[in-house]
């Protein structure tokens, strides 16, 4: 475990058709970077996600943890419930969200991997797909892959699928899926946990998990610089 000192700033991510919050966190000598897509219901201050989050860190992860919806959308949703739900909006936002980093200089070099969790999991499945110049691991916590369509054949990122093995109807949907994969992919499922993972020790072992997946596939020799992979927009991140 990592004892370095960890920098963290708030920022801002300015898209194409929004600006959202996010808090980036790096440790010296980072073995890869981690974007978070939280699902519905959660946020980037969801303590399941800042759990995880602090546990890749520990091991030498930098972490992105964003909110997929800007302040009045979230404030929208609380009236009717809608683009928490909808994952393809989710999933070209969090696309947009990992061009915008791309040329950020702290983390040239580095793997790119995506967490998520619920409709955020979906999302992420079908973001790799879109970016597989970009994407070279996934893991997916109580998500629902079998809805990501199409992507799910055709992801190529090494894809880690994690289900509480009291959440019958999502480890069925997950098995389903997996069949579907042509990519490298697991699903292992944590005992005596529920969808959301509230139970004793189940987060812990979804971090454990999580990192040795990340570690198996992002900590690998250096990439050349990202900023010189060509993307159909230049985007880039502000700080405040």
């Amino acid at each position: 475990m990592s004892t370095a000192i960890l920098h963290t700033t708030e920022l801002d991510l300015d898209l194409s058709d929004a600006r959202l919050e996010a808090e980036f966190s790096i440790p010296p000598n980072a073995l890869g970077f981690v974007i978070f897509a939280h699902g519905s219901g959660s946020s980037r201050h969801t303590y399941r996600n800042c759990d995880v989050a602090a546990h890749l860190q520990s091991v030498g992860f930098a972490t992105l943890l964003f909110n997929l919806l800007t302040r009045a959308e979230e404030a929208q949703e609380c009236i009717e419930p809608r683009l928490r739900y909808d994952v393809p909006f989710l999933a070209r936002r969090l696309v947009l969200a990992v061009r915008s980093l791309q040329q950020h200089p702290a983390i040239q070099g580095l793997r790119f991997g995506l967490f998520g969790g619920s409709t955020g999991a979906t999302a992420a499945i079908i973001a790799a797909a879109q970016m597989p110049e970009l994407i070279d691991a996934v893991v997916s916590r109580g998500g629902r892959p079998d809805l990501a369509g199409d992507a799910l054949r055709r992801t190529l990122a090494p894809t880690l699928l994690l289900v509480g093995g009291w959440d019958d109807a999502t480890l069925q949907a997950n098995r389903a899926a997996l069949s579907l994969m042509r990519c490298e992919k697991h699903l292992e499922v944590i005992p005596q946990a529920t969808h959301r993972f509230i139970e004793p020790g189940a987060i812990p072992r979804v971090a454990e998990l999580a990192a040795a997946w990340f570690q198996t596939h992002l900590a690998r020799p250096p990439l050349p610089s990202r900023a010189s992979i060509v993307t159909p927009t230049d985007r880039s991140l502000s700080t405040p």
